[in-house]
């Protein structure tokens, strides 16, 4: 059975049309349009600024990345401390108290945030995005520069630091945002045209994306509303990676290969129960409600949900787990 159901996998991947397939990176996302197994197009349809404004208002995730291991592994008294799991900071605070193995990385990433500071005069930036991105790496430079010299940080010194920055990273995230949204509705617009509106109707999509990123992952939110409202609910396929795949695009059509094939044999082989049919289409184990009475428990509130917006089956049999 599952050499058969192998090569059925295979096979039918190379007839799998039209399907576009999005990699999530850092500049707003890489699409490839396949028609009947073959690349039409692979492209970045993203402005550059899309990049240069998330860049700017990731230094403060930058710094703490730097620090983190340092920290004093005691939540102090500050506003939202009860959000901070000890445990989690504990962990994450590995390094010995005192150490001041932090100071030489921290000055290294100073080095490339003056540079930045320096060149963005010459990046050809929006106004309002140049003023916000001076803001954040002008104050990036000062924390650093004080707390190297006293040699000694705390996270309340950097808690007040990452809320005078806040507001720019909120100006970055909307031109960022307006560029993705942009790009990719422009590109989804000149392939629509390319192949059809027949073709179109029928377009499957697959996000690849970290699971991080995977709920209300932005690009699948933008491209939903090009495609036929009719299907998306089934056709729009977000797979969570553990990390982004060496050859992305046989992964999303080996998983996509997966799924069409799986949402015909659900209606063949359990065409007697429409509902363990459901579970095959969607992203529940095909033996979860037979455990569930046997240990007494109860079905997750989400469940109602997954039987009505389709995600990928997780078979025992096929080992079908992505995600619809």
């Amino acid at each position: 059975m599952r050499a058969n159901y192998a090569s059925l996998k295979a096979e039918l991947s190379k007839y799998l049309t039209p399907v576009i397939v999005v990699e999530n990176n850092a500049v707003g996302g890489r699409f490839t349009l396949i028609s009947k197994g073959v690349q039409v197009e692979r492209v970045n349809p993203v402005p550059e600024y899309f990049e240069l404004a998330k860049s700017i208002a990731h230094v403060p995730l930058g710094i703490y990345s730097v620090l983190a291991a340092y920290l004093s592994d005691q939540v102090p008294n500050i506003p939202n401390a009860g959000r901070i799991d000890p445990h989690d900071l504990d962990m994450v605070a590995f390094r010995t108290p005192g150490d001041k193995g932090w100071i030489t990385p921290l000055n290294s990433y100073r080095t490339t945030l003056g540079s930045a500071l320096t060149m963005l005069p010459t990046a050809n930036l929006p106004a309002d995005l140049e003023t916000s991105s001076t803001r954040i790496l002008t104050e990036a430079t000062r924390f650093v520069d004080t707390i190297v010299k006293a040699g000694s940080f705390d996270m309340v010194a950097f808690n007040r630091f990452a809320a005078t920055v806040y507001p720019s990273i909120r100006v970055n995230m909307t031109f960022a945002a307006t560029a993705q949204i942009n790009g990719i509705e422009g590109l989804m617009k000149r392939w629509r045209t390319l192949i059809g509106e027949q073709a179109w109707s029928d377009l499957y999509v697959t996000v690849l994306s970290i699971w991080t990123t995977s709920e209300l992952n932005q690009a699948s939110i933008i491209i939903r509303r090009t495609m036929n409202q009719a299907k998306v609910a089934t056709h729009l396929i977000d797979l969570p990676t553990v990390q982004p795949p060496s050859d992305p695009i046989a992964v999303a059509l080996d998983n996509l290969a997966r799924i069409v094939q799986d949402n015909v044999a659900a209606e063949m082989v359990f065409n007697a129960d429409l509902q363990v049919a459901d579970a095959l289409k969607g992203k529940e184990d095909l033996l979860s409600d037979e455990i569930l009475q046997q240990i007494g428990g109860t079905a997750p509130a989400a469940k109602t949900a997954a039987l009505t917006t389709p995600a990928a089956a997780t078979c025992p049999i096929t080992g079908h787990t992505a995600t619809v």
